[in-house]
């Protein structure tokens, strides 16, 4: 019992640390990437369902998910951008910044840009073994 209690509590913090680092991120374009995300895995299964029915890989799923893992990947670098020049934006109307305070910007100017990354290699990964399993059968 109460080992379930400590994972319980552990899962817990997990959730709010990763719904804490999306805010963080901005959410204008943390949510997109999460729901891209979702989108993905969703065509991922979907594109498994007909491998098993058909024993044959859909072109057009694997051409959604390449597209929309890329598209996710270049629009975690433009939050990051944007991030970036907010951020040098207001080291440059204060006068004297810590060290600190610019590591902080500079790490949640990354965060879409690590999310956005992992969700295409999640997308690449997928892709490849649908390719793989392609030419197998």
């Amino acid at each position: 019992m109460m080992l379930l209690t400590f994972i319980l509590v552990q899962n817990h913090s997990f959730f709010a640390h990763i719904l804490h680092l999306l805010h963080d991120g901005g959410l204008f374009f943390m949510l997109p990437i999460l729901v891209s995300f979702f989108v993905i895995i969703f065509l991922i299964i979907k594109n498994g369902l007909i491998i098993r029915k058909k024993k044959k890989s859909s072109a057009k799923q694997i051409k959604l998910i390449n597209s929309i893992g890329l598209m996710i990947l270049v629009w975690g670098v433009l939050g990051q951008l944007l991030g970036l020049v907010e951020a040098l934006d207001r080291v440059e109307m204060l006068d004297d910044v810590s060290t600190e305070i610019l590591a902080v910007g500079l790490k949640l100017s990354s965060l879409p840009t690590i999310f956005g990354s992992f969700v295409f290699v999640i997308s690449r990964i997928a892709t490849i073994v649908f390719v793989w399993f392609e030419k197998e059968v």
